[in-house]
């Protein structure tokens, strides 16, 4: 499985980056790290040219979820049915914890998962079920928060 890993737009952070793109890899995937300040366009355009089987959206800097609507909206825009799944993680909110609707908002708007600050496990539970074919782009019924404290 190919995943492709990116910053957000606004978050100049590297090294979650780096970290993520070494865990994946320990979980057997080929990644494809475009680094920090990435923006929607440029996340458009490295779709088309890699073909990812999976875009990872980090941020650590507390913007992740106004920078995340942006990027997936511009994404599926431009992309349509040939977006491939995209998850965010990370510190996505300024001061804590992303409320429900805000999650909830996240996953309508494109996201197939959010880990706003949890473990590990999640988000390799994650990779696993995709990688297996059990993991799917659509948004659950009931949004669910999968957590990925350390990297995302």
């Amino acid at each position: 499985m190919t995943v492709l890993v990116t910053g957000a737009a606004s978050d100049s952070h590297t090294w979650n980056l780096m970290f993520l793109q070494l865990f994946v890899e320990e979980q057997g995937h080929r990644v494809v790290n475009l680094g920090p300040c990435v923006p929607p366009t440029l996340l458009a355009d490295s779709c088309r040219t890699v073909a990812p089987d999976l875009v990872v959206l980090s941020s650590v800097n507390g913007h992740g979820y106004p920078d995340g609507l942006r990027a997936v909206t511009q994404l599926r825009d431009q992309l349509r049915s040939a977006a491939p799944p995209v998850v965010i993680g990370g510190k996505l909110g300024v001061t804590g914890p992303l409320a429900a609707e805000q999650v909830h908002r996240l996953l309508t708007a494109g996201f197939a998962a959010v880990f706003d600050g949890g473990d590990l496990d999640s988000f390799r539970g994650y990779l696993h079920r995709l990688a297996a074919g059990a993991a799917t782009a659509t948004v659950p019924a009931t949004p669910r928060v999968d957590a990925v404290r350390a990297a995302l």
